[in-house]
């Protein structure tokens, strides 16, 4: 493509993120289907965000996993249940048994590595909440107005290589 390409107006990395969820949804609704019992030596590892919003993970792991987190289903997982926008299963770990819920929209990696399978989403933009951040200091200057010659100005010249 070249650099005077239009910007899209259809949001198709949106599309394609949305329907390669679908895949991990329809991987999990399967092994669901077959009583939570997964075939031959398949397993998976989904990465998610811990933050993302209807992620509900018991307290202390959010704490050990303020961002994001991996789990792996494989041979101790209960109770996975599968709808259209995520899913929850139960996990232990350290011998603590959790309950997590997790929307395919927070999901960041699939991966069955019994097969060499994988895959990698952004996570979802407008489902992640904003970070709040404090009111910024270097805006002003010390009495609170500009000076306005312009010494608060870089400039950066990246010359080609010649």
């Amino acid at each position: 493509m070249s650099e005077d390409t239009p910007d899209s107006l259809i949001p198709y990395d949106e599309i394609v993120q949305e329907a390669l969820r679908a895949v991990v949804g329809r991987v999990l609704g399967e092994i669901q289907q077959g009583g939570g019992e997964l075939p031959g030596s398949h397993h998976f590892y989904i990465t998610f965000k811990t933050g993302a919003p209807e992620v509900s993970i018991p307290p202390h792991l959010s704490e050990r996993f303020p961002d994001e987190m991996t789990i792996v289903l494989q041979n101790k997982f209960w109770d996975l249940e599968v709808t259209d926008q995520g899913f929850s299963v139960g996990l232990s770990f350290n011998q603590v048994p959790a309950h997590l819920q997790i929307p395919f929209s927070a999901i960041t990696a699939f991966v069955d590595p019994a097969v060499d399978f994988g895959l990698q989403f952004q996570a979802t933009v407008a489902d992640m909440a904003p970070e709040v951040h404090e009111d910024p200091e270097n805006d002003e200057t010390p009495n609170g107005d500009g000076d306005g010659d312009g010494s608060n100005v870089v400039t950066v010249d990246f010359g080609r290589k010649k």
